[in-house]
């Protein structure tokens, strides 16, 4: 793929909008089955990640039901330090994975940078990513493809881990980490079991996350060789070598902690990540501390049994490598790593043949003439060892015995079980926990397993239950105040919608999803419903119409109405003479004034009868009315008024003629 001169790839896929909704950006990183960009979310206008299967693997039956299956298992997940799914879907063929976007840099660019890493910031970085791997064991769920290309540094300090695209839940039926003898992950960080049958469980990623810490501390991989085929052999039987061969310095816990992490034999190693998380703190505390050695810390760290002493392997002979066809097929290039992507069989190693010398030197070599003077010496010397050594072994299978396991327990079973196993109990601070009921054993250091000696003390925590949080009242607060209160309640903050409301104010929280009191797991997401203000209202001009329309009409949409009347000459009385405002939106509530026509204005037409004309003439002019004056029948030229039309006392328009009749 080449770049265009603005420095952008040319992808068909940048500028194409997925599923109506997702449009795609820049390149952020390409993966063997994926490559992931960088997209706006136009329905909730925001920045997301990404993930599209590479052009061909949707025709792959296989493929598509592995990227399927990532979607389903990544979005159970959900943990602060756990990369977000937020959906997935399928826009023409082009199957598509949509993630939260972490802006930021990878551990493969820190160790890159700085490697190698002081013990306390490299184990400041593991705890994190031990965090999100313990989120997964504890769901069923394993990563399969832990290595510092899926450890991603946000730019605000937090650490997340990525791509749970090789995650399967764990079940009966899926106890393999290959579909169909297909290996699936990446060469310098496979545990030994991967490499030789493809069984993966929570182990084989405490494998790799001691390889990671390796890494940090060392800067370079544990095993390097010409081929992925021989890193992969490497694993299955050479141990990883101790750090402060290539960092002098380094405390001797530190040492056995990746020895443990990466113990050759699974059982070895600690049962998941939980459990490793619990030593890395371990570590820590002895590293903040300033301690510098710690035998008893070394002697719980250092795996029992060697996996030689266990398993009868032998490490491979330098420069000797078995032929290719014995142990892989192939390899997939991923940047700087291989992902194994071909049938792994078991691989043996025959016993290395004695070379034979020319004919008959087995015969002409001269034979020693044993010295019988010394010959009852030696006897007593070894028969002597010997009762030495099994005092010595019988002694110590007296005062030394395995931990019991007694996870799961509640106290008083797990103290009589430890008491009865003779051990001392002490029970540390309880801690939360999803899976282990309330009082019943999460941990015990030493761990399960673990050989100590007798009467030596046991620390038990016991679980607090879930740790479970109230969403808190945000109602009427600022988003920015909602979700300082969020993260403040051991809650994340989910998806930011907007809605109208009449009475919440723009800006202002309307409510959350769940509801405020409900109680949620740590690190739960919440949803913020955030006001957008009253819905605006179009407003239609009545003016022209009946005012008994226009205050019904305007009444019904959640406008206040006020009237006022005015006399009119020209419209009919009833009628909306003007409306303010009369156009454009409002909201509910809002005053909408009209003005009504009360017709014509009419006057009362005063009585003049049995006046003189001249004073009756003024009064009907001074009330505003034309005056016509007619003389009746018996006339007799006094000039009084006797009759008046229209007749006084009725209403007429102003400058209505009033017709007085004289006498």
């Amino acid at each position: 793929m080449e770049r265009n001169d603005t420095g952008r790839y040319d992808d068909p896929l940048i500028g194409r909008v997925l599923d109506g909704r997702y449009q795609v950006g820049d390149r952020v990183a390409r993966g063997g089955m994926a490559t992931v960009y960088q997209a706006q979310d136009l329905r909730l206008d925001r920045t997301v990640a990404v993930k599209v299967m590479h052009t061909g693997l949707a025709d792959d039956p296989e493929f598509v039901s592995r990227f399927e299956r990532e979607a389903r298992s990544a979005a159970r997940l959900s943990h602060h330090n756990v990369v977000a799914v937020f959906d997935q879907g399928d826009d023409r063929g082009t199957l598509f994975l949509v993630m939260e976007y972490v802006p930021g840099t990878t551990l493969r660019d820190l160790i890159r940078k700085e490697a190698p890493l002081d013990p306390g910031k490299a184990l400041a970085v593991l705890e994190p990513v031990l965090a999100a791997l313990a989120a997964a064991h504890g769901a069923g769920m394993i990563h399969r493809d832990v290595k510092p290309e899926n450890v991603l540094l946000a730019d605000d300090g937090r650490i997340k881990v990525a791509d749970f695209g090789l995650a399967r839940a764990v079940n009966a039926e899926t106890q393999h980490t290959a579909t169909g003898g297909v290996l699936i992950g990446t060469v310098s960080y496979l545990s030994p079991e991967l490499v030789v049958d493809g069984k993966a469980d929570a182990r084989s990623d405490v494998y790799a996350a001691g390889v990671l810490l390796y890494e940090m501390l060392t800067g370079q991989k544990p095993h390097q060789a010409d081929s992925p085929i021989q890193v992969a052999y490497k694993h299955v039987h050479e141990d990883i070598p101790a750090p402060s061969l290539l960092v002098p310095g380094l405390p001797a816990y530190v040492d056995a902690l990746v020895a443990r992490a990466t113990a050759r034999d699974r059982d070895l190693r600690p049962s998941d990540a939980r459990m490793l998380l619990h030593q890395v703190r371990r570590v820590r505390q002895a590293l903040d501390h300033g301690v510098t050695d710690d035998p008893d810390l070394v002697a719980d760290l250092l795996p029992s049994v060697r996996n030689e002493e266990r398993t009868g392997e032998l490490p491979l002979a330098p420069g000797t490598v078995p032929p290719a066809d014995e142990v892989y097929d192939g390899f997939d290039a991923y940047e700087d790593d291989y992902a194994v992507t071909a049938p792994i069989p078991r691989a043996t190693v025959p016993p290395t043949p004695r070379r034979p010398g020319p004919p008959g030197t087995e015969q002409a070599r001269p034979r020693p003439t044993p010295r019988r003077s010394r010959r009852g010496l030696y006897l007593l010397v070894a028969v002597l060892l010997a009762a030495l050594v099994a005092g010595i072994g019988a002694w110590q299978l007296g005062s030394y015995a395995n931990v019991p396991s007694v996870i799961t327990l509640d106290k008083a079973a797990a103290e009589k079980k430890l008491a009865d196993a003779g051990f001392e109990v002490r029970f540390g601070d309880a801690e939360y926990d999803d899976k282990i009921p309330l009082d019943s054993v999460i941990r015990t250091d030493p761990d399960p397993g673990d050989r100590v000696s007798k009467g030596s003390t046991i620390t038990v925590v016991l679980s607090r239950g879930p740790d479970v949080h109230a969403v808190p009242v945000v109602k009427n607060k600022t988003l920015e105040e909602a979700q300082r209160l969020l993260r403040e309640g051991n809650l994340e903050v989910g998806t930011i919608s907007r809605r109208n409301h009449e009475s919440i104010p723009e800006g202002r929280v309307i409510t959350t999803d769940p509801v405020a009191g409900e109680m949620k797991a740590r690190g739960s997401a919440i949803d913020i419903i955030v006001s957008s203000g009253p819905r605006p209202i179009k407003i239609t001009d009545y003016t022209g119409e009946k005012a008994s329309t226009a205050e019904k009409e305007l009444t019904e949409l959640g406008f206040s109405v006020t009237r006022t009347e005015e006399f009119s000459e020209k419209v009919a009385a009833g009628i909306v003479l003007s409306q303010s405002p009369d156009s454009g939106t409002g909201f509910k509530k809002d005053v909408i004034e009209i003005v009504v026509s009360k017709g014509p204005e009419l006057f009362e037409i005063p009585s003049v009868r049995g006046k003189k004309l001249s004073d009756a003439r003024k009064i009907l002019r001074d009330a505003g009315f034309e005056v016509k004056v007619e003389r009746s029948a018996s006339y007799i030229g006094l000039n009084y008024v006797i009759g008046v039309s229209p007749a006084a006392g009725t209403f007429v328009r102003r400058g209505t003629t009033v017709t007085v009749t004289l006498v």
